[in-house]
């Protein structure tokens, strides 16, 4: 006791020999602090930096088809947007008032009303080269044209024989020509071609402002049943009625639209003489036997037929059929040369009378 208590005034008495130096208390020590280890981070390697984005599944060969169909409709689309601004370029004014005098004129009969059409500036660029291939006078002079006519065109295409029909019936006549909803799905080719002869027919009043427009789904075909139309025109189309499966169809419309002994003219690439129709058609020919009689067998009589429009040179086994040959030259440069010296295709050209259908026998009588 006696020791811990001497301790005890040592040690005051050292303090207070500190303070009098001057000195200070040493300072207390903080209890030391915890430290929180901070969050464990996963080390970034390469292969998780680069890892590659999921792959697309690929298409189906339907899906390919679909995707391939609607790019070459864009790019149709783009041209066609492009030629159209050109054309409108070309037709000046000098231009359309020279079409208006056109389509004012009186003509004496069919033959001076189509050649002076073809002379027309208004036809568009490389058409008039097609003349000495289709013959376009001695072919409507078969049908028996005349320019106080009807006419009712299906399927005008891009507008060859509109540009000679529509000026030839301006003045005493009337044409009238098929086509599809301008207005459809923009993705549906078919409303492609239908805004194609709409571009077509507007941009050019004075010469296609009389124009009536039937539009028509080419699924299901109705035509006006007025019996008011004198001709029926059908060039190089029948193969698309045998491939869409509607040509019963279209022969019935064609037949109803007609008037008593009205001309149905055909002009049709002609397969060989021993081709199945269904198969021949895919490459657009037909046999010509064939076409007369499905024809004749709807209420029609072939009244004559011409080679004047035949071509010996066409061999009808080209590699993307009838399209190979000129004017769409389906193949671009390879064999261009060839298919040039060979021409157009081999076409028949027939004109058939609508004649009355059979009587039909009397109901016997009730009892």
């Amino acid at each position: 006791m006696k020791r811990l208590a001497g301790s005890a005034v040592a040690s005051v008495v050292v303090a207070h020999l500190a303070l009098a130096c001057g000195g200070a208390p040493p300072p207390e020590t903080a209890p030391p602090v915890a430290q929180t280890p901070p969050p464990a981070v996963p080390p970034v390697t390469t292969a998780s930096a680069e890892k590659p984005a999921p792959k697309a599944p690929e298409l189906s060969a339907e899906e390919r088809k679909k995707e391939e169909a609607k790019k070459a409709l864009a790019e149709d689309r783009a041209k066609m947007k492009a030629a159209h601004d050109k054309e409108v370029l070309r037709l000046t004014p000098e231009l359309r008032a020279s079409v208006k005098a056109l389509a004012e004129k009186s003509h004496a009969n069919g033959k001076v009303a189509i050649q002076a059409a073809m002379a027309g500036k208004h036809r568009q660029p490389g058409n008039a080269e097609r003349d000495a291939q289709r013959h376009p006078v001695e072919t409507l002079e078969l049908f028996g044209f005349k320019p106080n006519m009807t006419v009712l065109e299906i399927g005008p295409g891009e507008g060859w024989y509109v540009e000679l029909l529509a000026p030839a019936l301006a003045k005493s006549g009337k044409l009238m020509v098929t086509n599809g909803d301008a207005s459809g799905p923009e993705d549906e080719r078919s409303t492609y071609y239908a805004q194609r002869t709409k571009m077509f027919l507007d941009r050019l009043p004075e010469a296609y402002g009389k124009v009536e427009t039937v539009t028509v789904d080419g699924k299901t075909p109705k035509l006006p049943h007025d019996g008011k139309v004198d001709m029926v025109l059908v060039m190089r189309g029948l193969h698309g009625w045998v491939n869409s499966k509607t040509w019963d169809a279209w022969i019935a419309e064609v037949r109803e639209t007609l008037k008593p002994n009205g001309v149905l003219g055909i002009e049709e690439h002609r397969a060989k003489a021993d081709a199945v129709a269904e198969e021949s058609a895919k490459k657009g020919y037909l046999p010509e036997k064939w076409v007369i009689e499905k024809i004749e067998a709807a209420g029609f009589k072939l009244a004559q037929k011409s080679d004047v429009n035949a071509n010996t040179k066409d061999t009808k086994d080209h590699p993307e059929g009838v399209w190979t040959l000129p004017p769409t030259l389906r193949l671009g440069e390879q064999d261009r040369a060839k298919y040039l010296a060979i021409g157009e295709s081999d076409r028949m050209t027939l004109k058939f009378v609508k004649v009355a259908p059979p009587a039909r026998p009397a109901a016997p009588a009730k009892k």
